[in-house]
C-alpha cells in the first residue's frame, strides 16, 4: 500500500512512519518540516492546507492518514475551531479523488466526561475546543466517506507513554524535566485511571490499523484496561532509571477529566490477531 501520512515530523507521525515503512509499505510523509521523518519516506514539505488537488500532488495514494493538528495538547485553543474548516476541505478533495481509504487520527477528548469503557456507539459530547473540534471532523469525514464511497476509519487515541523530550504528553514534560536535572516534578494526587499505551505499541497498532479494509469505522488504538496515573507514571520513572521525584498535590485535577475512562480494544484485537 502506499500511505500519505500528514503531520509526519510530528510526535506521532514519526513512529507511525516507521513501523509502516518496516511492515513493507511506502510512505508519503508530508509537513511542514521533514527532519525528524524516516529517511526511506517518500518526503514532501508543503503547507499541507494551500495544496489546491492533494489527490494528485502527493503521487495517488492508496490510504490518507490524517494527523496534521495544531495545539493537540492545548485543549482550548482557538487553533481547533480556526483550523476545522481546512481540514474538511482536505478532506473533502481527497473523498472526491480516487483514493481508497481515508483514517483520521482521534482522541478519547471526543467522548467528553464519560466513565467507563469506550465503546464505537458511545456518545460524544466534547467539552473543550479539541474535543468538539475532533469530533466535528469525525463527523465530517464519515458522512464525505458515506456519499463517495470510501472506506472509512477513525482511529481514537488514548494516553500514550514514551520518554521523548519532542512530545507535550506528561510523559515528555518529565523527561524534559529529569534531562535538565530537576529533582521534583509538580504533579496532581495522580488518582484517575486512564487508558496508558506504549508509544510503541501505539504507532504498530495504527500501522496495522490503516492498511487492512475489513474492520472499519471508529477503532480504540488502546490498551484496553485502566490504570491510575499516579501508578504509570511512577511505574515510567522506574522503567527510565530516572531519579526525578513527584510533587503529588502540587496541581488540581483538570475539571473534564473522567476518573475512569478506557478504550474498548476489541476491534484492534481482531486486527492485531491477523498480523
Amino acid at each position: 500500500m502506499k500511505v500519505l501520512v500528514t503531520g509526519a515530523n510530528g510526535y506521532l507521525g514519526q513512529g507511525i512512519v516507521k513501523h509502516l515503512l518496516d511492515n513493507g509499505h511506502a510512505v508519503i510523509a508530508t509537513g511542514r518540516k521533514l527532519d525528524r521523518v524516516d529517511g526511506r519516506a517518500q518526503k514532501i514539505a508543503c503547507d499541507l492546507f494551500s495544496v489546491e488537488e492533494p489527490y494528485n500532488y502527493f503521487d495517488k495514494p492508496d490510504i490518507l492518514l490524517h494527523l496534521a493538528w495544531r495545539d493537540g495538547f492545548v485543549h482550548y485553543s482557538d487553533a481547533h475551531i480556526n483550523d476545522l474548516p481546512k481540514h474538511y476541505a482536505l478532506i473533502s478533495a481527497f473523498a472526491k479523488s480516487d483514493i481508497m481509504t481515508i483514517v483520521g487520527m482521534g482522541s478519547m477528548h471526543e467522548i467528553g466526561f464519560f466513565e467507563g469503557s469506550i465503546k464505537e456507539e458511545t456518545p460524544c459530547n466534547p467539552i473543550t475546543p479539541y474535543g468538539i473540534s475532533k469530533n466535528g471532523l469525525r463527523q465530517l469525514t464519515q458522512m464525505l466517506c458515506k456519499q463517495t464511497n470510501k472506506k472509512f476509519m477513525w482511529l481514537r487515541g488514548y494516553y500514550i507513554v514514551g520518554n521523548t523530550q519532542y512530545g507535550s504528553s506528561i510523559f515528555s514534560k518529565i523527561t524534559s524535566a529529569e534531562a535538565e536535572g530537576k529533582s521534583e516534578f509538580p504533579f496532581t494526587l495522580g488518582q484517575n485511571q486512564f487508558d496508558f499505551i506504549d508509544y510503541e505499541n501505539f504507532c504498530e497498532q495504527v500501522a496495522r490499523a490503516v492498511v487492512q479494509d475489513e474492520v472499519l469505522g471508529v477503532i480504540n488504538i488502546c490498551s484496553g484496561h485502566p490504570e491510575k496515573l499516579a501508578d504509570r507514571v511512577e511505574r515510567f520513572i522506574k522503567e527510565n532509571g530516572y531519579q526525578i521525584k513527584l510533587k503529588y498535590g502540587a496541581f488540581p485535577d483538570r475539571p473534564y477529566d473522567s476518573k475512569a475512562v478506557w478504550g474498548d480494544g476489541q476491534k484492534i484485537e481482531e486486527i492485531m490477531k491477523k498480523v
